[in-house]
């Protein structure tokens, strides 16, 4: 059963949902890289996302097919967007690894990914993907993702903050 499905069930159930966190469908003037690649939500629930991306010819590699970082970038962020709904007001996350299987190449279409969460932990969280074209899975992917609270919780052992130069 999906995330939503569950959703959906414990409403049903006159179970208390909590409220989500607040997350905007459309990436314009929130998310600069989707808006760049076109990618927008057209689904925010609990421990569930769905986005949307259609393929056009900016998108596309060399060999005139879809780029595999489109739809890995999809995969993300479809899955930092599920977490995010399960995150509280003072927390955020960051992804730790993907691995994700390519079953098909795209030219064309509109591509749709469906994340789901499946399990949270006070740290870490593990979520997975499935992305289609159309109705045709072309890829399914799983990620690990570094709950935290702070910036204090960036820093590492060296006493910076991950990705900050040393010179």
């Amino acid at each position: 059963m999906l995330s939503h499905e569950r959703v959906v069930r414990d409403r049903m159930l006159g179970q208390e949902v909590s409220m989500l966190k607040k997350f905007p469908l459309q990436s314009v003037g929130f998310n600069p890289f989707c808006e760049l690649i076109g990618l927008n939500f057209s689904k925010y629930e609990k421990g569930y996302s769905q986005c949307v991306l259609e393929v056009n010819e900016e998108l596309l590699n060399p060999h005139k097919v879809l780029h595999g970082g489109i739809v890995y970038s999809m995969a993300d962020t479809g899955m930092g967007a599920a977490l995010y709904s399960c995150l509280s007001e003072d927390e955020l996350c960051s992804t730790i690894e993907i691995k994700i299987c390519y079953f098909g190449v795209v030219i064309s279409g509109i591509l749709t990914c469906d994340t789901e969460l499946i399990h949270k932990g006070k740290k870490i969280a593990f979520l997975e993907s499935e992305i289609r074209n159309n109705e045709s899975l072309i890829a399914k992917a799983m990620g690990t993702y570094y709950i935290f609270k702070s910036k204090e919780d960036w820093v590492t052992d060296s006493g910076r903050v991950p990705g900050e130069r040393g010179d």
